[in-house]
C-alpha cells in the first residue's frame, strides 16, 4: 500500500510590514542596547556614588548659573557693606554682634567681620567666579591638549620630537611657584604699575596661565595613544583607500580617544578649581572685593580665631565640590573603562 504523499507546505508570505517589524524588534534595538555608550551609561547608573556625586556637581553649577537670580530673590548682594547701614550688626571689635557670625533670618550665613557684607551672596558669587574660570581653563586646556597630542602622534618624526621636548619643558616647571612669579608680569604687560588691574584682566590672565601649563599632560597622554593607534589595521586600511589625514583623524582616531579625553576632563576641572582658589588666596589671582572662593578663605583666615563662620562656609563648600567631582571622575572612568575599575 502506497503511503499518502504529504501536501506541500504553503509558502510563507513575506511582506514589507513583516520585514519592518523584524528589523525594528531585533536589529537596531539589539545593536543599540549593546553600544559602548549605552553600556557605559548602564554601568554608571549602577554606581550609587557616581550618581550622588553627579547630583552634587549639578547642584553647584545650577547655583553658579542662577546666582544673580537667587541673590535678587534673597534681597542682598555681595558688595554692599550692610554694617555701614546698620552699625548694630557689628560689636565694638567689628565682629558680628549676633551669635554664629551674625546668622539670622535676615542674613542666612551671617555677615563678614569688619565690612559687614552678606556671606550667603558672597559665597554664591564666589562659586560662580571660581567655577567660571575653572570651566573656561579646562575647556581651553582640553582643546589644545587634544589638538597638539593628536597632531604630534599622527605626524611623528620631527614634529613629534619638537612637541615632546616642549611638553617635557612645561612639565618640568614648578607650576605653583611660576604662577606666583609670572602673574605680576602678565598684569604689567597690559596695566601700568600705578593703575588698578581690572577684574576681567585678572580672570583672563588666570585662564591663560592655567591653560598654558595645563595642556601638556593631556597632550602627552593622547600622543601615546595615537602612536599606538596609527599602526592598527583599520588606520592602514583607511590610508590604502585614499582617506585624507583629516578624515583619518576624525573618523578613525578620535572616536577611539573619547574615553581618555572625558576622563582627563573630569579629573582636571577640580584640580583647576583648587589651583585658582589657591592663587586668589595668595593674592595673585582674584582679589577683594571680587567674590571668589580663594578670596573668601583668605579673608576668613584673618578672623578664624575669633569668628570661624566666615571661613567655614567657603571651606566646606569647596571640599564638598572637589570631593564630589573627583568621585564623579572616578565613576566615569570605571563606566567607560571597566578594566580600570577600583
Amino acid at each position: 500500500m502506497t503511503p499518502p504523499t504529504p501536501s506541500p507546505a504553503a509558502p510563507l508570505e513575506v511582506t514589507d510590514e513583516t520585514v519592518a517589524k523584524s528589523t525594528t524588534s531585533s536589529g537596531p534595538k539589539g545593536s543599540e542596547s549593546r553600544s559602548p555608550g549605552r553600556l557605559a551609561w548602564k554601568r554608571f547608573k549602577r554606581d550609587k556614588t557616581g550618581v550622588i556625586s553627579a547630583y552634587v556637581v549639578i547642584f553647584f553649577f545650577v547655583i553658579a548659573i542662577a546666582a544673580p537670580l537667587i541673590a535678587k530673590l534673597y534681597g542682598k548682594n555681595p558688595y554692599t557693606t550692610y554694617a555701614s547701614q546698620d552699625p548694630s550688626l557689628l560689636d565694638a571689635f567689628a565682629y558680628p554682634a549676633g551669635p554664629n557670625g551674625g546668622m539670622s533670618s535676615q542674613f542666612w550665613f551671617g555677615i563678614e567681620p569688619q565690612l559687614g557684607r552678606d556671606v550667603f551672596t558672597f559665597l554664591l558669587y564666589g562659586i560662580r567666579t571660581s567655577l567660571g574660570i575653572a570651566v573656561a581653563a579646562t575647556t581651553l586646556t582640553v582643546v589644545i591638549g587634544v589638538v597638539v597630542g593628536i597632531t604630534a602622534g599622527y605626524l611623528g618624526g620631527k614634529t613629534d620630537y619638537l612637541v615632546g621636548r616642549v611638553i617635557d619643558i612645561l612639565l618640568s616647571f614648578p607650576s605653583t611657584l611660576f604662577f606666583i612669579a609670572f602673574m605680576p608680569v602678565v598684569y604689567g604687560i597690559f596695566v601700568a604699575p600705578d593703575d588698578n588691574i581690572p577684574t576681567w584682566l585678572r580672570a583672563t590672565a588666570l585662564i591663560v596661565v592655567l591653560t598654558t601649563f595645563g595642556w601638556a599632560t593631556i597632550a602627552r597622554l593622547l600622543r601615546g595613544q595615537v602612536l599606538a593607534l596609527r599602526e592598527r589595521e583599520f588606520v592602514e586600511a583607511a590610508k590604502i583607500t585614499g582617506a585624507s589625514p583629516m578624515r583619518i583623524v576624525f573618523k578613525e582616531l578620535l572616536p577611539n580617544l573619547w574615553t581618555p579625553i572625558i576622563i582627563q576632563s573630569t579629573l582636571l576641572l577640580p584640580t583647576l578649581v583648587t589651583t585658582e582658589a589657591g592663587l586668589s588666596f595668595l593674592g595673585v589671582g582674584m582679589i577683594d572685593p571680587t567674590p571668589d572662593w580663594g578670596v573668601m578663605i583668605a579673608r576668613g583666615a584673618q578672623f578664624y580665631s575669633e569668628d570661624i563662620t566666615f571661613m567655614l562656609f567657603p571651606g566646606i563648600a569647596m571640599v564638598i565640590f572637589v570631593v564630589a567631582f573627583n568621585l564623579l571622575g572616578d565613576s566615569v572612568r570605571d563606566a567607560l573603562d571597566p578594566k580600570s575599575k577600583r
